[in-house]
Formats: C-alpha cells, structure tokens, sequence
C-alpha cells in the first residue's frame, strides 16, 4: 500500500559505481545482466511498433495472469512478512499487492482505450479551480461501482499553478500521446515493503515514459520473483521487461550500466543519495563529498525517486462523539502500524491542539487504540535498530507490546521524532496552541517546517468544523505542501487509487531530494502535476447517515477493512480482490455483508 523507505533498496556498493571495496560482480553475473539489457533494447523497438490499441490489448492479458496469480501473491507476501493464515491482518497483502494492481491496469487499460479511439483522458471528467490559481481534476471515483463502494470517498489532482485547464487536457496522456517514439531502457530499482510497488513503477515506465523496464527485486521480495514473473509472463515474453534478483553490487553495476538511459528507485534519500553522489562512508567517502562540493554527481543518467518521510497526522480540534474519538483513534493506530509501520506513508506525527477540551480524551482514546491493535513481527531489516533509536531519544515512551507511543510535553524535545522516519511502531504526540482556523494554520505551518519530508499529510477534522472554517480550510489545504493530502482519510488509500498520483511535492533535486523527484501511478497520464487530495467521510456508516452527520460525507462503509480494528478485515480485503478479478455479484454481497460485521 506504500512506498519503501530506509534501506528499501540496494545501495551501490561495488568499485565499478562507488570507488569502494566492495568486490566486482562475477563475468556470469555481467553476462546475464547484460543479455537482459540487450533483450530489453530489443524490446523498445517492438514496443514502439505497437498502436495504443495494441497496448490496451496487452495490458488486458496482463490483467488477465495477474488476476490469475492474485491467490499466490497475497499468500506468499503476507508468510514473507510473517503473517500466517489465521492472522488478522494478513488481508492487507491482498489489498497492497494484487488489489492496487488490477485497479491500476484497469485505470491504464480505460486511458488507452480512450486514446486510441481518438478521445481525450480527460472528456468527461470535471475539471475546475482550486485556490492559488490551480487546474484541479476530480479524479475519482470515475466509475459507478467505485462511487458504490467506495462512496463518501473523492480524489482530485492538483496541477501546479498556471497550468490551464485546455492545456491540461491537451497535455493529458504523456507519451501515448507519441507511441512511436521510444524512451529507451530504464531501471525500476524495486520497493522492499509493499508488492505491489515494483510491478506499479514498471507499468508507469512503460506507459508515461515509453520505456522498457529492467525491475531489479529488493532482496526483501525474492520470494515473489516466481508470482512476478507468472503475472507479468504478457509484459516479459515480448521483452518489455526483465526482473532480476541481486543485492547491492547488482545494484551497483546497473544505474552505471551505459545501456539504461534512467533509473527509478523507490527507497530512502540515503540510498539516493548513495546512488547519486556515492558512499558517505567509508574508502569512498572522501571522493563523494568532493563531488558533491564540484556538483559532478556520479549518475550520468536522469533518476526518479519515491523516498518517504516523516508524515504528520493533523487533529483538528471540535466537538467530538465518544464514537468520534475511538474511530479516529483507531484509524491513527491504523496509519501507523499498517504492515508494521514499514511504510513510507505511516502516519508517524500526530498534531494536535493544547487548547482542545478534549485533548485528554483524545489521547486516551488512542493510547487504547494503539495498544489493542493486533501484535505482528517487526520484519524489515533495520526496524529493531531504529525502534532502539526511539527508545534512547526517549526513555519515557510508552511501550505497548511491540510499539512505542512518544507523547512530547514540555521537558522533551521532538527533533529526532519530527527528522527522523523510524520505519517501525513508532507514534509521536506533538502539541501547537489554538483552535478553529488559529490551530490550523499552526498545524499546517508546524508540518512545513519542522516535519521531514513532503510525501504524504494526513488530517481529520469533523464535518462542522470544517464548514465553521469556510474557505480557509481550503486555503490552509493549498499551503499544506505535501505531493499527497488526505481529509479525514489515510494517504495509502490515494495510494491505491490509480488514478490519483504519487510522489513529493515538487521541488526536490538530486543535491537536495527531499522525499522525492517526480510521480507514478497517474493513470489518466496528467502533466505538470502538483499534488493529490483525497476526501473521505469522519464518519463510518451508519452514523454518516445525513441525519446524525451534520451534514459529512455519507458513505456505505462502516470501519474500512484496512483499519487494523476491523474484525472482519482479511476476508473482506480478499473478498473485495476476488471481486475486482471476477466482477461475481454473489461474491460481492457476501463481501459487503462481511464488511457489515467489522
């Protein structure tokens, strides 16, 4: 459902990309390195010759294998992470893994078809102005079933500003718009905590860039090559695509190999950074910091990236339920410890008001929700190692089970919670003063400039505030400079939502990246694109009825199958696939009615 972070991928280690003492990969190594490059070359002419149609067609089969290993997928990710059959949460592998990915190759199959019948991404869809001059495209849902389902929920695309609406539509499509002109071969250098990352960063090589794709595995996924390898048998038999397996001297010889003309990492800015400019330690460190000084980065070739960051939970202070209170407690508990807290969009600070007269409450509310949250293992590599980091900048968090709760007051110091992105259980608790639009804007002014990062914000607030606050809320929305922003929702559901994009605000360089440098997913193909909005109810069903809402968003769900409190989530998450594989009416009251019970 998310990005990877800290030492997400393999860092180049070896003397041919870094100057260290790394050993040089074997020549069989090469070899097979090379013929994979050499078929991917090959493949960029075939892939050329094909018409959108064609491509449509094409995606069409590899929904076709996807859906046909869509069992095995979830299966193998969540015994990879440690989650067995009877887990509670092993449902998310089905939602983060084969779910995203046949929304997205829906997605991409409409935007083709589209195209290649002469109409335009974008016919039919609203587009209107958001504050500051912005284009803003409503998104989603763009389909009866999705507006079903997932009612209460709507997305948007924030284009930056001066962008038209004409030019928009104009521009929407990217390089289908081109097809015959190839973008060479580009390395995806795969996520290592979410499935379904990789296999959505190839598909957005070959479909906004016209680029055939080399897919490097994080060694953290060889358990998934062979379902890789089965659900994308469409996109590799033609030679549109090779998946390798190896660590970092793998890593190292191919962003330096002279036959890939880009490279896309989904990781942390130190392995950025790594690939980039070279070792920050070590026999290379010296060489590095000279380059840096020179601006001579090491990467000859452009590079994309998806690097994380510290992500803040903004509480806006109103009349809240007892109800209120444990729902949006429970959906905090959710944004952080989701597959563990091993997401770059892990909510990890949570902001909130020293004026509220519910403050206490609150806090209670989420000290319960936090510590019920079902126990998992702490599985990515470095995540025990961070957690000690945690624990020594704060001796006085509260351990329950295995995840820290950090409340800051007034003796403590949140620096290292606020730039550091922990990768693992760990929740902060940070206070600014005021209420109403005084709050916000000091929220919104606090996770500019304190929290690391510009990947994802999140923030709830109840249906009468936010209408109290008029247009300064979407004011306040427009000076949040996060590339996504999610209102009484979670980031990862824009995640999963291909249709929306992905990545930091714009702004990040190779010298200074942030939490990034372009977007993926985007499957209406948007140029010049600034950030995603997503919305959601505060309310569940039934209390989003209209008449006990106060005039929220009215939505069908009642807890959402992600929330980790949700009872019936596993079933309901892979019910909610196998509908989206086979479309069986029966299959899918039998999904809602398990919902109901959550």
């Amino acid at each position: 459902m998310t990005s990877a972070s800290t030492t997400a991928t393999s860092a180049p280690t070896s003397k041919r990309a870094s100057g260290s003492a790394a050993p040089e990969l074997g020549e069989g190594e090469r070899e097979r390195l090379d013929a994979a490059v050499d078929a991917l070359q090959t493949g960029t002419r075939t892939w050329s010759a094909l018409t959108v149609a064609q491509r449509a067609t094409l995606l069409r089969a590899v929904r076709t294998s996807v859906a046909a290993t869509a069992e095995d997928w979830a299966h193998t990710a969540a015994a990879s992470k440690g989650l067995d059959a009877r887990h509670p949460l092993r449902g998310e592998e089905w939602l983060s893994g084969p779910y995203s990915v046949l929304g997205a190759l829906d997605a991409y199959i409409e935007t083709l078809s589209r195209l290649a019948n002469g109409v335009n991404p974008l016919d039919g869809i609203t587009i209107d102005r958001a504050p500051g001059g912005r284009t803003r495209v409503h998104a989603f849902p763009l389909t009866g079933i999705d507006g079903f389902l997932l009612s209460g929920f709507a997305g948007e695309v924030w284009l930056e500003p001066g962008i038209t609406p004409g030019a928009a539509r104009a521009a929407a499509g990217l390089a289908q718009r081109t097809p015959t002109e190839s973008g060479g071969v580009g390395l995806v250098l795969g996520a290592g905590n979410v499935t379904s990352i990789p296999v959505l960063d190839v598909l957005y090589e070959l479909l906004a860039h016209n680029r055939t794709a080399l897919l490097k595995v994080n060694p953290t996924q060889d358990a998934l090559v062979p379902v890789y390898k089965r659900a994308l048998a469409p996109l590799i038999e033609p030679g549109f695509l090779r998946i390798v397996r190896g660590g970092p001297d793998v890593g190292a010889y191919l962003t330096g190999h002279p036959g890939l003309v880009h490279v896309h990492i989904t990781g942390s800015a130190a392995t950025f950074d790594t690939i980039v400019w070279g070792p920050s330690k070590g026999e290379g460190a010296a060489a590095t910091k000279r380059r840096r000084r020179e601006d001579r980065p090491q990467l000859k070739k452009p590079i994309t990236a998806e690097l994380g960051g510290v992500s803040p939970i903004i509480v806006v202070p109103g009349a809240w339920t007892d109800a209120d209170l444990t729902y949006q407690a429970e959906h905090i508990a959710t944004m952080r410890l989701q597959n563990c807290g091993h997401n770059c969009i892990a909510g990890q600070v949570v902001i909130i008001s020293s004026d509220w007269d519910q403050a206490d409450a609150f806090r209670a509310a989420l000290r319960r929700a936090y510590a019920n949250a079902p126990e998992r293992p702490i599985w990515y590599p470095g995540s025990s190692s961070r957690m000690e980091l945690a624990t020594d900048a704060y001796p006085d968090a509260l351990v329950l089970g295995d995840r820290l709760l950090v409340e800051i007051d007034a003796d403590d110091d949140p620096t290292a919670l606020e730039s550091t992105e922990y990768f693992a259980p760990v929740l902060g608790v940070v206070t600014v003063p005021g209420t109403g639009q005084d709050f916000l804007d000091a929220a919104v002014t606090h996770a500019n400039d304190k929290l690391q990062g510009t990947l994802g914000a999140n923030l709830l607030i109840d249906p009468a505030t936010e209408k109290s606050l008029g247009a300064g809320f979407e004011r306040a929305i427009a000076a949040l400079h996060y590339g996504s922003i999610a209102i009484n929702s979670w980031t990862a559901f824009a995640f999963i939502t291909p249709t929306l994009t992905w990545g930091a605000f714009p702004g990040g360089t190779i010298g200074d990246v942030g939490s990034g440098i372009g977007v993926v997913h985007n499957a209406l193909l948007l140029d010049g694109v600034e950030r995603s909005v997503l919305r959601g109810p505060f309310r569940p069903f039934p209390r989003s009825l209209p008449i006990a809402n106060g005039g929220g968003r009215f939505t069908i769900l009642p807890k959402p199958p992600w929330f980790v409190s949700a009872r019936t989530g596993a079933v309901v998450s892979e019910g909610l696939t196998r509908y989206r594989v086979d479309g069986s009416i029966t299959g899918f009251v039998k999904t809602l009615t398990k919902a109901l019970q959550a």
